[in-house]
């Protein structure tokens, strides 16, 4: 093992931390696997505690990356090329901070959906395993020295991203993840090509052997190994045109899975980018390519949102079009560009996490997504209402916040680039945050400021499952199994001598009636209406009125039932609102912070320090 330039103790103590962010989720997994679905209690403890420890142990490594050069561990104490390395420099040692920070407040908020919605359906044995080692997937891709170490990473994240997007098992999600994987596949199959060909032309896939490797070796081959990566990386980065999966997958997973697929996943890809990029292909050999290209998703993506009525949908397509900001900065391969891009890249993590768990509360609110569904949220829950202002306007670029900022470096750095290009980026890129304002404010329009529509769920109705609308037999109702359960779960002990109400007939819910804001949630059993149509319909907890159907596919936690709630479950609000706090705190700490992406992007576009490390470790 090896500290990089540091020596002595404290080098040995920080090599020991390099792997720990793989190796405690990992480990946590197994146990959780073991122990099975029982000892919720403990499972949550496990759970928290290990993401705790990992925030801990990348914060160390950021200080010691920062202070004293890469951070280097040899598995087993084998060399490359044999063994397996693994290096905590600048870049990566930031990037598990963001990652862990958020994946931490994911955590939090699926705990607190999952106590909210009762869910037996989906346990913890399912879940919190899958959840860990798509953490050690990341972990291992941010730390990987070499590319078949990369693969292994992201095949470890994407075999739990597809748990996580088919949690519960219904249509919509079925379908979806059908595409993520088939997506995912492909894109597998041809990093595994691509790291087979590097190997056959360099002898090894250890990053730090290979710049000057490839540095010898014909220019064509090279260029094929470059445009053979960068196709990877741009499929995993949802980067135009290779991000038409991407819409069509996220909406229908769970706003937890959503969240934590939507700001890290394709966030790899950028990394991938950013690393391969300075240190195996510096220079601007693909760089006009890479600004039409960031081009392209900056605008095809905006507008894509721009046409939703979809909250969830035009979100993944803002984050399809601010891929193009990371892309751009890539392109220019300047110390001004690279470090522009990882600062956008940190900040946009957080912003895009948050905005996606803020639509899983106006979810849980309002029963629905669909903006012309909603209105009156801004009256109705004024916190949730704050909860998506702050990030919605930090992701728009709305001086002073950090969104403004990372545009501002990032646009700086095309201005002092100076070429034609980079100028018609520097429009787009304007245009797009143009863009991005108009689609969020109409979002806070239609949902927040306008009055309720008729088809505006009042708080206890009850979503029955996420599946679609299916036909129901005309035969005895009968609880499904484990029903009785969670409903008996759900009662409160009712004074003796208590009765139901019965149901009256043909009563139904007022149109555009929204519900008193902190109107407590009567628990009663659920049904479904038995209407001329014979079709399931969201019903109201306790009174025997029907209300708007809910939106079909609706992304509960697990696939089942939930109940809107005007009162919002503390732990959901509590980890949404630290993620807008997080966001803020790059507005605040932009000045260190750029520092830190300055050093960052010398360390990149130097290679030395990086290669130092490794190959005399």
């Amino acid at each position: 093992m090896s500290g990089g330039g540091q020596s002595g103790a404290a080098a040995a103590v920080a090599s020991v931390l390099v792997p720990l962010p793989v190796i405690l989720p990992l480990c946590a997994a197994g146990l959780k696997l073991a122990i099975g679905a029982r000892l919720e209690h403990v499972q949550r403890f496990i759970s928290a505690a290990v993401l705790a420890a990992v925030l801990v142990v990348s914060l160390l490594l950021l200080v010691a990356a920062d202070r004293h050069g890469p951070q280097v561990m040899f598995a087993g104490g084998w060399a490359p090329p044999v063994g397996i390395v693994l290096v905590a420099d600048r870049l990566s040692a930031l990037m598990l901070v963001i990652a862990s920070s958020v994946t931490l407040c994911v955590f939090v908020y699926s705990v607190g959906q999952g106590m909210a919605d009762s869910d037996e359906a989906t346990p913890l044995s399912v879940f919190h395993p899958s959840y860990l080692v798509l953490v050690a997937g990341v972990s291992d891709t941010f730390l990987a020295g070499d590319l078949f170490n990369l693969y292994v990473g992201f095949e470890l994240m994407l075999t739990a991203s597809y748990v996580l997007m088919t949690i519960g098992g219904t249509l919509p999600r079925i379908r979806a993840g059908a595409t993520y994987a088939i997506v995912s596949l492909l894109s597998s199959m041809l990093f595994l090509a691509a790291v087979a060909t590097v190997y056959a032309a360099a002898g090894t896939v250890t990053m730090a052997q290979l710049p000057a490797r490839l540095d010898a070796l014909p220019d064509r081959v090279a260029l094929v190994i470059q445009i053979a990566l960068l196709g990877v990386f741009a499929l995993k980065a949802a980067v135009f045109p290779l991000a038409a999966w991407l819409p069509d997958s996220y909406p229908t997973a769970p706003a937890p899975v959503t969240a934590v697929f939507a700001g890290l996943l394709t966030k790899v890809g950028v990394y991938a980018m950013l690393r391969t990029q300075t240190l195996l292909f510096p220079g601007h050999r693909v760089g006009t390519v890479l600004m039409v290209l960031a081009l392209l998703s900056l605008l095809v993506g905006i507008l894509g949102a721009v046409a939703q009525t979809d909250l969830k949908r035009l979100l993944s397509f803002t984050l399809v079009s601010h891929m193009g900001y990371m892309v751009f900065g890539i392109a220019l391969a300047t110390h001004q560009g690279i470090s522009g891009a990882v600062f956008y890249v940190a900040h946009h993590i957080t912003v895009q996490t948050t905005l996606f768990l803020v639509a899983g509360l106006v979810e849980r609110r309002s029963g629905t997504t669909d903006l012309l569904s909603l209105g009156g949220l801004a009256r109705l829950s004024p916190l949730l209402a704050v909860l998506f202002f702050v990030p919605a306007m930090n992701l728009a670029g709305i001086p002073p916040l950090s969104g403004f900022l990372g545009k501002f470096g990032l646009l700086r750095a095309g201005v002092a680039d100076g070429g034609a290009l980079a100028y018609v980026l520097i429009g787009g890129g304007t245009a797009t945050s143009l863009l991005t304002l108009y689609a969020l404010a109409k979002a806070w329009n239609l949902a927040f400021w306008r009055e309720p529509g008729p088809a505006m769920c009042v708080a206890g109705t009850v979503l029955e499952g996420a599946e679609e609308d299916v036909p129901e037999q005309d035969e005895p109702e009968q609880d499904e199994p484990g029903e009785g359960r969670r409903e008996d779960r759900r009662r409160k002990p009712e004074q003796p001598g208590a009765r139901e109400e019965p149901e009256q007939p043909g009563a139904r819910e007022e149109p555009g009636k929204p519900a008193r804001p902190g109107e407590p949630v009567r628990p009663g059993k659920s049904a479904r209406d038995k209407g001329g149509n014979g079709r399931r319909r969201a019903r109201s907890r306790g009174s025997g009125r029907t209300v708007s159907p809910a939106r079909r596919g609706t992304a509960t936690f697990g696939g089942q039932e939930i109940t809107t709630s005007a009162s919002l479950p503390l732990s959901m609000t509590a980890a949404t609102g630290a993620l807008v706090l997080f966001g803020l705190a790059f507005t605040v700490l932009a000045g260190p912070l750029f520092s830190l992406t300055d050093r960052a992007a010398d360390e990149l576009i130097e290679r030395t320090p990086y290669v130092e490390a490794v190959t005399h470790g």
